[in-house]
């Protein structure tokens, strides 16, 4: 994020004005060689309680409460969740924490929270980001950044303006192995790269469907809801419909209303490898190609193309994405019996290929030897993002990554889109990225951002 370059200076005057929290945050994270009394530091070492974050979570009943339990060192001081129930686990576990259903409440009423961690169903993600990010606080937003191709960009340029720490949750993004393969492909291994594949086994697995349904319709049953959901909250900006189980928990990720389906689960990331080591941004222009689809779920499988412009001495790219078990072909030099896996990744350079963290050939990878690490490894994904919050440096998947790569993934699924099914047979989608436009298909930019509920704004 961008932080002031200098600090004011001092005032000869004999009265100040009063260090807010985030100003005291800032000071004690550059502040060195500053002598603390032991006692002030809380048992073991561990940060006084004036130094910690005070965090406040919303969608916590499952990977919210994951992410909170890798943040214990601040203040979980709120959680809201509109399941009271499914939440229940995280409630018990920071039982101090005031506990809300809807997060606009929450963000009105507690004044003193520092930063926001964001982990509803992705629908949800952009509304309740935003809400935080306009009042100043750092927000950590699980992925994919945001439902639609415009709230990407939105809420990023608005964390730009606000000068927050941000973070979205592709935690791989910290890895060494992230690291090593940029330093693969930098140093030349395979020589310059013209493609890439990325596949995953999502959103099924065999015949039980083991992670969420896609191919279907909406259900015509209507059962109560439980008494402990808010399901009117639950739907927040997303059209009004009948509850029903088919959605929640965990199963909305197959619906277009509320998910964004396995591109927009596993792709950011996925992807993000791929784009750090080629170096991608917006693409020139994507195409789909899938099983049937409908109105109200992704297709059971696809199959989308990126292409790439060069980039300074790389050359133009293509990345493939593959979803619902499919995979591409087996690279030749690839040996007999090595399995290319239900989920991978394949660089394909002009001297060789890397097929998830192994080069091949063999004879290319003896050639090459050890690359030399070049980059900075990470304090770890959840660290990058509270320490960036308290003064440090930009995390490595704040929104000014973040948000363009959720563009590109979200710009697949747009190429998905039933309503285009028929004429995307013919044509591919050109992208504008300047003018936020495709440009050979007017009518494909409706799907870059759906309509709000009544009551709901960005």
């Amino acid at each position: 994020m961008d932080r002031p370059t200098s600090q004011p200076r001092a005032s000869n005057r004999t009265t100040s004005r009063p260090t807010t929290r985030r100003q005291f945050l800032r000071k004690s994270a550059v502040t060195a060689f500053t002598i603390v009394p032991a006692s002030a530091l809380g048992l073991g070492g561990a940060l006084a309680p004036s130094e910690r974050l005070n965090i406040a979570g919303i969608g916590v009943g499952g990977q919210g409460g994951a992410d909170l339990g890798q943040m214990t060192s601040e203040s979980i001081v709120a959680l809201c969740d509109v399941d009271w129930a499914h939440a229940a686990g995280t409630f018990n576990r920071f039982p101090a924490a005031k506990r809300y259903k809807d997060f606009r409440k929450m963000l009105e009423e507690e004044k003193g929270i520092d930063a926001v961690v964001v982990a509803t169903p992705d629908h949800t993600h952009a509304v309740a980001s935003m809400a935080a990010i306009k009042l100043g606080k750092h927000v950590y937003c699980e992925k994919p950044l945001t439902h639609s191709v415009l709230e990407a960009r939105k809420v990023a340029e608005a964390a730009r303006e606000r000068k927050v720490a941000t973070q979205m949750g592709n935690q791989g993004q910290a890895s060494e192995e992230t690291r090593r393969l940029c330093e693969a492909v930098w140093a030349g291994a395979i020589g310059p790269v013209r493609e890439a594949h990325v596949w995953t086994d999502r959103p099924s697995q065999g015949l039980f469907n083991e992670y969420w349904p896609q191919g279907v319709d909406r259900p015509k049953d209507q059962p109560a809801a439980p008494e402990t959901l808010d399901w009117d909250l639950w739907l927040g900006p997303a059209p009004s419909r009948p509850y029903h189980p088919a959605y929640l928990p965990f199963r909305w990720r197959g619906w277009w209303d509320f998910g964004t389906g396995a591109l927009g689960d596993i792709g950011c990331h996925a992807l993000d490898p791929v784009f750090r080591a080629l170096k991608l941004g917006h693409p020139l222009s994507v195409q789909a190609s899938s099983t049937r689809v409908n109105v109200e779920t992704f297709p059971l499988g696809s199959m989308v193309t990126y292409q790439f412009p060069a980039r300074g001495d790389m050359p133009p790219a293509k990345v493939v994405w593959y979803d619902g078990g499919l995979r591409p072909p087996r690279p030749e030099a690839l040996p007999d019996g090595e399995p290319m896996g239900d989920n991978g990744r394949l660089i394909v350079g002009d001297q060789g290929f890397i097929l998830g963290n192994r080069l091949y050939p063999e004879a290319r990878r003896s050639e090459v030897g050890d690359v030399p690490k070049t980059l900075p490894r990470s304090p770890g994904h959840y660290r990058e993002w509270i320490e960036a919050a308290k003064g440090g440096k930009p995390t490595g998947s704040s929104f000014d990554w973040a948000g363009p790569l959720a563009e590109v993934v979200l710009l697949g699924n747009v190429a998905l889109r039933v309503q285009l099914r028929e004429k995307l047979t013919r044509a591919k989608l050109l992208w504008d990225p300047a003018g936020f436009k495709v440009t050979n298909l007017p009518e494909a930019n409706e799907h870059l951002h759906s309509p709000y509920r009544e009551g709901w704004t960005l």
